[in-house]
């Protein structure tokens, strides 16, 4: 939930930058109403303190069987053509000029949905955002546990959409259940269509998931990561190949994954290892992953860096290091930097 702008622990300079966000999956992205009106669309009684209640979560499991439940209130185009409309007012409300947001196509297609028919609706409400100052891109995400035929279902549907829109292809879900080499192919086939590479590691995973993912499957940007600060070599390779680390700091604290990292029974913010990352010259790109499960924004994510103990200098680095690495081409990185408007969609 957004926190109150007079109340920031950042300085209105700041606060008035235009920022980017590279990790965010729309499904996660849905508020309390807004699941609300889609379950009782279908039948489906419940209130916003009952979603509340499920957008709350011991462990990281607890927190994919929530995401579970909302996403199945995702039926028809129409409703994902809505999160994308209320996502993108509350990009708005913060000064997001570009997101990347991951669209779990593999849900989708196990649902027996039409990933071309939901896309289209999801890119109709995209552009009207546009015309707004708000540009987004897509990423389509495949389910680590569906296994390598369902992730490479989710590559044909990028392949069939045929949209400049359409990114990169990602893996998230339950990084522990298959071996990164069970993916190759997969990856081999969403850069031969031209998809930038990105999988979910390091979250609840060790530091050898990071590796398997860049080594492996050719990954060019880790989504979380945080297991790295356990790895020095590991941390030097990702500042020498320049390999973005997508931090979502709350998200961390929330499923678990920053308690499971340090070996404790809990873990507070302050422990992050974000400034450890940073300082060690390791691009890092701040984003909120699931903001309504996680009851976040970037805005707030920017005050969790700040409570860290970084400076406004080092949090200015890493909202330009956002549009760096964004998969859109150098002239709209400095077009929306300055808040200007976009000339095209994608590199």
């Amino acid at each position: 939930m957004s926190q109150d702008i007079h109340s920031s622990l950042l300085s209105a300079n700041f606060l008035a930058l235009p920022l980017a966000e590279l990790h965010l999956h729309l499904e996660g992205s849905l508020q309390p109403p807004t699941v609300c009106a889609l379950a009782a669309k279908y039948g489906v009684p419940t209130s916003v303190q009952e979603v509340l209640q499920r957008y709350a979560y011991r462990d990281f499991l607890e927190f994919i069987e929530a995401f579970k439940w909302v996403s199945s209130l995702l039926r028809a185009p129409e409703d994902f053509a809505l999160a994308l409309h209320d996502l993108g007012e509350q990009l708005l409300a913060q000064n997001v000029v570009y997101a990347e947001i991951t669209l779990s196509v593999g849900v989708m297609l196990l649902r027996h949905q039409s990933a071309e028919k939901n896309f289209e609706a999801i890119c109709g409400a995209a552009e009207s955002l546009r015309s707004r100052g708000l540009l987004v891109n897509f990423v389509f995400d495949a389910v680590r546990q569906f296994g390598a035929d369902a992730a490479m279902r989710v590559v044909d549907a990028a392949e069939r959409c045929a949209s400049k829109s359409i990114v990169a292809f990602g893996i998230g879900g339950d990084e522990l259940s298959i071996p990164a080499k069970e993916f190759q192919a997969v990856y081999e086939k969403a850069g031969d269509i031209g998809l930038h590479k990105l999988m979910h590691a390091g979250e609840v995973g060790g530091p050898e998931e990071i590796r398997q993912a860049i080594e492996l499957l050719g990954v060019k940007r880790i989504g979380h990561g945080i297991a790295a600060f356990r790895d020095p070599p590991l941390m030097d390779l990702l500042a020498e190949r320049r390999i973005p680390l997508e931090v979502c700091p709350q998200s961390n604290i929330r499923t678990g994954a920053m308690a499971k990292q340090l070996g404790l029974p809990a873990a507070q913010i302050e422990q992050h290892p974000l400034p450890k990352l940073f300082r060690h010259g390791i691009p890092v790109v701040l984003s909120t992953d699931d903001p309504a499960m996680f009851h976040t924004d970037l805005r707030s994510e920017y005050e969790n860096a700040f409570r860290m103990g970084m400076n406004e200098e080092e949090l200015k680095d890493v909202a330009t290091m956002s549009f760096e690495h964004a998969f859109i081409n150098e002239s709209d990185k400095v077009a929306l930097q300055r808040a200007g408007k976009p000339t095209s969609t994608s590199t």
